[in-house]
């Protein structure tokens, strides 16, 4: 298997787990969802947990670890910061053009 053809198949199952945050899917489900074999859904989430972007719980159901979270956290802080700049220069612009 290619390096490309794993990083597919790996986002594949990242984009599986996306909504089930709180509860997890199985491997099973992963399968389904995937269209992928257990095999390899199983060495996929193992990379992805050695990497620290998905975690087995407890129930054995995986899931987005608090890594993968904390990434999404820090694009959603910088796009607020991106934000305010916006603004921050459209008030600038106003108040200019209204002066």
């Amino acid at each position: 298997m290619s390096n490309a053809s794993a990083l597919h198949k790996g986002l594949r199952v990242l984009k599986a787990l996306k909504g089930h945050t709180l509860t997890g899917l199985s491997n099973q489900q992963l399968v389904q969802a995937t269209d992928l074999n257990a095999s390899a859904i199983t060495r996929i989430m193992s990379v992805l947990i050695d990497e620290g972007l998905a975690e087995k719980r407890e129930d054995g159901r995986f899931a987005f670890s608090l890594g993968i979270l904390q990434i999404a956290q820090r694009h959603a802080l910088e796009m607020q910061r991106a934000q305010e700049k916006i603004d921050e220069i459209n008030r600038r612009v106003i108040a200019g053009a209204q002066g």
